[in-house]
């Protein structure tokens, strides 16, 4: 599985504006339903709460990895927003969350969808991916450097 096969460069938010989790997750859903209408944005946001309220996706290091499935969704699909400023998204070490991977799987897709929570987890530990994608200056470089890591992983 490659990443680029479920981001959309339109997808991509190379400036995150919220300071709430919700906010965040609110901004990484909206650009999906942009392109996807089927998307019921509301329902989709009660989903990804209710994921967060069972423990959050912030892995550590400065990423989360917010994911949910829905009935309204045919294929696997990602966006992908980066916060300069960074926000406490209760991650697992304690560090403000700044990288955040949002997926969104069919209903029933249990392999596919632990496939790509997998695939995004491995990318994201590379802290020279973490560190060019902080520096980054728009969507298409955030892509390419998908593109690199896809390559790579």
């Amino acid at each position: 599985m490659k990443i680029l096969d479920i981001l959309d460069k339109r997808m991509i938010i190379p400036q995150l504006t919220s300071t709430s989790k919700e906010g965040i997750l609110r901004e990484l859903v909206r650009v999906l339903t942009r392109v996807e209408k089927q998307i019921d944005e509301e329902r989709m946001m009660e989903i990804l709460l209710e994921r967060e309220s069972l423990g959050s996706t912030g892995i550590g290091e400065g990423v989360a990895i917010p994911h949910g499935k829905s009935k309204d969704v045919q294929k696997l699909l990602a966006s992908f927003g980066r916060s300069l400023t960074g926000l406490d998204f209760q991650s697992m070490d304690g560090k403000p969350t700044h990288l955040f991977f949002l997926l969104v799987a069919p209903e029933n897709s249990a392999g596919i969808h632990l496939k790509a929570l997998a695939k995004i987890s491995r990318l994201m530990k590379d802290q020279s991916l973490r560190k060019r994608l902080m520096e980054a200056k728009s969507a298409e470089e955030i892509y390419a450097l998908f593109s690199e890591g896809d390559e790579k992983y």
